[in-house]
């Protein structure tokens, strides 16, 4: 995976952990939703107030665990856009250790545009096209 230009700190939570002592695996995607978030709120391209206005929908997610995450670990997500497509964007994670940037899981999302008062999914819009293209360094002829 490339550099990472966001980096988002998670807290593990008591309620995260499993009996074993470790975040339960669906315990990591929330991480990543914690991340992409907060990644396009660093980006402005959403003001955080009403989830009707978010702008895209989850359809994908491909997860690789590596490593346990125990309570005392302090734990951060990278997040990017790789991709962007017409309708679609793809992101990709990585769940790390922040002091020593130890892998725990590596993951992708695929992000559909879509607008919540019609149910359909759009064309991204320009304005976050452009944004995210130019936080990421992203060729604009990538689709």
């Amino acid at each position: 995976m490339a550099d990472f230009k966001f980096y988002h700190p998670v807290v593990v939570r008591y309620g995260d952990l499993d009996p074993q002592g470790h975040v339960n695996n669906a315990a990591f995607l929330t991480y990543l939703e914690h991340g992409r978030v907060n990644y396009i709120r660093h980006l402005d391209l959403w003001d955080g107030k009403s989830f009707l206005e978010i702008g895209f929908i989850l359809a994908r997610v491909e997860l690789d665990y590596k490593a346990p995450i125990l309570m005392t670990d302090r734990v951060e997500v990278g997040i990017r856009t790789s991709r962007l497509g017409n309708k679609s964007l793809d992101m990709e994670y990585l769940i790390r250790d922040a002091d020593s940037g130890n892998l725990f899981g590596e993951a992708k999302t695929v992000q559909v545009a879509y607008d919540y008062q019609s149910g359909i999914t759009i064309p991204l819009l320009p304005s976050w096209r452009e944004t995210i293209e130019k936080f990421e360094g992203l060729n604009q002829d990538q689709s």
